[in-house]
């Protein structure tokens, strides 16, 4: 079987150029549109993914199903720290002590953290819930990739802050050296800026707890305790004991195992993203299948010569179905490229299982430009199969006859 020359084909595309163009650019659009939103979740994704430290445990009361419904003592706070198998701090480095670090050596890495999420007015005037916690000596090294990027870490006790970077500018007074203002009573002073790999914590306001404790009157509670073990071996005992042990009453996960269970908010977006690029998938589809109706009917006689040649309908069929692939992929391909312009950006979104602001920077990985090879190639499949379905059934007699 013959197929039809592909420079027959090119040739038709350049002299298309207005509809061609035209089709390119809904097609780069749909695909960008759908990149951004499913980079969105794969960066959710992510962040849910670097958040848990497999040998840390976040242990909250029995009942809660995250951080900011749960609520113990203090007292049993401080008993968890008694218990064995927790891991012990490291000495800090020259550059974490001149950023003002705690320094940890032979303490346990334990932390009793309090939570308080008040609702906040962003820069551009609209409100959301902000996390603000409260958090130890212990807190930055049970993160990962924790750093202080300016300035240096909070002093207990003095009304100090560290703001995400994600989060500066984001709200009124969070640069270095601005007043954090949450209330008329509660205002803090920012001295340092911090990263956290993408991680949640990224997403949050840190202050000492006692401070947190002393503005909100909760003083006597925390959230919840994060407990690093030594080994897996000392994870499960700890495990065991805090299950068993009926004064603590409390609920101990793996911090993994946690984030992973917090993916509401992501299920949301998938499905949302999903049907918003179907939606879009099928406007482009009709784009494309217009541009290739266009070309059927303008080409009859080219058909109907192509036919009396020789070529088969097959070939026919395979040859539109080509310019239409063709003029989808080279609009897939410009979307990509047009999104990942938007790789350093970052998103605030509300997190379901926490009702708090939660700041996500795209992504584009797999996810999204697996997405966009499914959109481009059914809206060159599918965009290009009727018309080309109509133009191997013209008459040849026919068409050889129109003008």
């Amino acid at each position: 079987m013959a197929f039809v020359p592909l420079k027959y084909n090119f040739r038709n595309l350049s002299v298309r150029w207005p509809t061609t163009l035209l089709t390119v650019m809904v097609s780069a659009i749909v695909v960008a549109c759908s990149c951004v939103l499913f980079g969105l979740v794969d960066g959710l994704m992510y962040s849910q993914a670097v958040s848990g430290d497999p040998l840390t445990l976040l242990v909250m009361r029995k009942g809660a199903d995250n951080e900011t419904s749960s609520n113990f003592s203090i007292q049993t706070a401080q008993d968890l720290a008694t218990l064995k198998g927790i891991a012990q701090g490291r000495a800090r480095t020259a550059e974490e002590a001149q950023k003002g670090f705690p320094d940890l050596q032979d303490k346990p890495l334990i932390s009793g953290e309090l939570l308080n999420i008040p609702v906040m007015s962003r820069s551009d005037g609209s409100r959301v819930n902000l996390t603000i916690r409260g958090a130890t000596s212990a807190s930055p090294y049970l993160r990962p990739k924790f750093e202080i990027v300016e300035g240096r870490y909070f002093n207990p006790g003095t009304r100090e802050c560290i703001v995400s970077r994600s989060l500066v500018s984001r709200f009124p007074g969070t640069r270095l050296g601005q007043q954090f203002r949450v209330s008329d009573k509660e205002v803090y002073n920012v001295v340092g800026i911090f990263t956290a790999g993408s991680s949640a914590a990224e997403s949050e306001v840190w202050t000492g707890r006692e401070d947190l404790a002393a503005n909100t009157n909760n003083d006597r509670s925390v959230s919840s305790t994060r407990i690093r073990a030594e080994d897996n071996r000392s994870l499960e005992a700890l495990i065991d004991s805090i299950t068993n042990e009926s004064r603590f009453g409390l609920l101990p996960k793996r911090e993994s195992v946690y984030y992973q269970s917090q993916n509401t908010t992501a299920l949301f977006l998938t499905v949302i993203g999903t049907v918003i690029a179907v939606l879009l998938t099928i406007g482009a589809l009709f784009a494309a299948a217009n541009t290739m109706f266009a070309a059927v009917k303008s080409r009859t006689r080219e058909i109907g010569t192509m036919r009396a040649l020789g070529f088969s309908r097959t070939a026919i069929l395979m040859s539109f179905l080509l310019e239409s692939v063709v003029i989808t992929a080279v609009g897939g391909a410009l979307g990509a490229l047009v999104s990942l312009l938007f790789s350093n950006w970052s998103f605030g979104i509300s997190d379901f299982s926490s009702f708090s602001e939660r700041v996500i920077q795209l992504r584009f990985g797999v996810l999204p430009f697996a997405v966009a090879l499914g959109m481009t190639l059914a809206m060159g499949v599918f965009g290009g199969l009727f018309p080309a379905i109509r133009a191997v059934r013209l008459d040849v007699v026919k068409a050889l006859r129109e003008l």
